[in-house]
C-alpha cells in the first residue's frame, strides 16, 4: 500500500533570496508575505519519517517557524551553497547518533571539503557528525515501506539529483533539462515540485514557460513551483496566469498528498 504524506516548503526562493540585498523593485518591497522567500528546501513527513530536502543557509530561520522540528535524514540535490550553506546546523540532529546525509558521491565528497572539521578522526567536542549515504540513479533508497528514487537532472551541465518519495511526490529544483524516460517515470504523479526561476532565459535554471512545458509532459495532478526569483513577479498575480492545478508554492505552506 503506497504511503501518503505532506511537505512542507521552508524556503522557495532562489540563491540570493527575495527580497533581494539592495533591491528596489516592487516584489521585493511588497508587503505580502507570500513574496518573502528564504533560500529553496523543504521537509516530506511520510509514515514515520521526517526528510529534509536541502539545508541552506537560511535552514535555521526555517526550522525556528517550521511546523515541526523532528528530522530523520537530509536528501541533499547538490552542493551549491544555497542548497547546503546551513549544514553545519544539522549539529542537534547529530546527537546521540550521526546524522544519515544522502547524495551523490561528488556531493558527499564536496561536503566533506566544505565542513572538514566534521570529519577528522578525533573530532573537537559538539561539531556535527553525519553519515553519509550515496543516492543516484543507481543507488535508491529504501527505509522501511519507503522508497525514494534519485531523478539525474541537468542543471545546465552539472548532474544533480531530483527525488521521487513513494508514490506520490516528485521534487526537483534547479533543473535547466530533464531527459524523456526521467518525463517519462513522472507522468501523472500527484504532486510534483519544480522551479521556475523567471520569464527570461537563464543559462542553468527553467523559466516559466519551459516548466510549464516540462509539467504539460508529466501531467501531473498538482504542481507547485519553487526556486523563484524577484523577476517572476508577485505571488498573487503570477498564480492567476497558471494552468489548473499547477501553483506558485510559498514559504511555510504545507500541502498533503
Amino acid at each position: 500500500m503506497s504511503m501518503h504524506g505532506e511537505i512542507e516548503f521552508l524556503g522557495t526562493g532562489t540563491s540570493t533570496g527575495v527580497p533581494g540585498i539592495g533591491c528596489d523593485c516592487e516584489v521585493c518591497r511588497s508587503g505580502n508575505v507570500k513574496d518573502k522567500r528564504l533560500r529553496t528546501s523543504a521537509i516530506v513527513r511520510i509514515g514515520d519519517k521526517s526528510i529534509l530536502l536541502d539545508c541552506g543557509p537560511d535552514f535555521r530561520e526555517q526550522m525556528l517557524r517550521a511546523k515541526s522540528t523532528k528530522l530523520d535524514m537530509v536528501l541533499l540535490t547538490h552542493s551549491h551553497y544555497d542548497h547546503v550553506g546551513g549544514i553545519d546546523d544539522l549539529r542537534p540532529y547529530c546527537y546521540p547518533d550521526h546524522f544519515p546525509v544522502y547524495a551523490q558521491q561528488n556531493v558527499l565528497d564536496d561536503l566533506i571539503a566544505r565542513v572538514p572539521y566534521c570529519f577528522y578522526k578525533n573530532p573537537y567536542p559538539g561539531v556535527p557528525q553525519f553519515i553519509l549515504n550515496v543516492a543516484d540513479a543507481e543507488h535508491p533508497i529504501d527505509l522501511d515501506n519507503l522508497h525514494i528514487e534519485a531523478l539525474p537532472i541537468w542543471h545546465y551541465k552539472l548532474l544533480i539529483n531530483g527525488y521521487r518519495i513513494g508514490a506520490h511526490l516528485a521534487y526537483i529544483t534547479d533543473a535547466k533539462t530533464i531527459d524523456e524516460e526521467v518525463i517519462e517515470s513522472l507522468k501523472g504523479i500527484d504532486v510534483l515540485v519544480i522551479n521556475a526561476l523567471r520569464h527570461s532565459q537563464h543559462l542553468s535554471h527553467l523559466t516559466l514557460n519551459e516548466a510549464l512545458q516540462i509539467i504539460s509532459k508529466i501531467s501531473p495532478k498538482r504542481t507547485y513551483l519553487i526556486h523563484l526569483g524577484h523577476d517572476m513577479g508577485k505571488h498573487d498575480a503570477v498564480i492567476k496566469t497558471l494552468p489548473d492545478g499547477d501553483f506558485i508554492a510559498y514559504d511555510g505552506q504545507i500541502v498533503h498528498f
